[in-house]
């Protein structure tokens, strides 16, 4: 059995699952408790989830003798800057989260945007996943992510990022960057490997991708709310919408699959907070 067969429990609820509009669309929530959105809860849901995202396959397997050096070499390899507010890792983590727990997908090369330093980042999507859809058929999720104050800004740097990554400049040198990296594990290892490869068409890149983009922003919505009541699904879709028509505007769903995510924050600071404060606990 795969070691990704084994997934942290569920925490954030989808809320709303769309697939008849233009592209498919959903809304993830992490809730409310004692009539306080979840904030801590969240955090610490996204700690379950860094040696899942930051590690190997190989590395994955763990015992009760190697569990926290493990963790701490996921929480090393996320980042280490004192900056934490201006980090986009919380995103790219409920992304990977999101992405592996409702759609099964797989990593194949997981920590993608790859460290030139302890603190930079090679540009490159995301997340670069597997989803298989059958015996003879995948799709690869190439994923942005955007954690953001305002959803207007985030949005706009999303699209920005999509259009620059589907040109063909990037995409042959992320060819050349993820090629060696995919496990040699995964199912349908070869056929993937080739699609990656420098004398395959970009076309082929295209047949089997969808573009997750990943919006996580704060929201009047959440900010209002107390429980998960219908008014709050209400708001929170007229908050998706906004998203979805803002994509549509620019064409890209003529010329891609996307699948559009959205996670209402009643606060991005905290949340960034938060997670840094649990983070930084395991790089002591």
């Amino acid at each position: 059995m795969s070691v990704y067969s084994t997934k942290p429990k569920r925490f954030l609820r989808r809320l709303v699952d769309d697939v008849s509009t233009v592209f498919g669309r959903g809304c993830f929530c992490a809730g409310f408790e004692l009539e306080l959105w979840r904030c801590d809860a969240y955090a610490d849901h996204l700690m379950e989830w860094i040696a899942d995202y930051a590690l190997k396959e190989d590395e994955l397997r763990v015992s009760h003798a190697n569990m926290y050096i493990r963790l701490r070499e996921a929480a090393a390899r996320i980042y280490t800057s004192q900056n934490y507010k201006t980090r986009g890792e919380v995103g790219e983590i409920t992304l990977h989260a999101i992405c592996r727990d409702y759609f099964d997908t797989i990593p194949i090369a997981p920590r993608v945007f790859y460290l030139t330093s302890s603190n930079e980042v090679v540009k490159s999507f995301d997340m670069v996943h597997v989803r298989y859809t059958g015996k003879s058929e995948f799709e690869l999720w190439l994923g942005e992510a955007k954690f953001y104050t305002n959803s207007g800004e985030a949005i706009a740097s999303a699209i920005h990022s999509i259009g620059t990554h589907i040109g063909q400049g990037f995409l042959n040198n992320e060819k050349l960057i993820l090629g060696p990296q995919i496990s040699k594990h995964i199912p349908r290892y070869q056929e993937i490997r080739d699609i990656f490869s420098v004398q395959t068409s970009l076309d082929e890149l295209f047949k089997s991708a969808v573009f997750p983009i990943c919006i996580l922003c704060d929201s009047q919505a959440v900010l209002k709310a107390k429980v998960q009541s219908d008014k709050y699904v209400v708001d929170i879709t007229k908050d998706l919408d906004t998203l979805e028509s803002q994509i549509i505007r620019t064409g890209l769903a003529s010329k891609i699959r996307i699948m559009l995510i959205y996670l209402p924050l009643a606060s991005k600071a905290l949340l960034a907070a938060s997670f840094d404060a649990r983070l930084k606990g395991l790089q002591l």
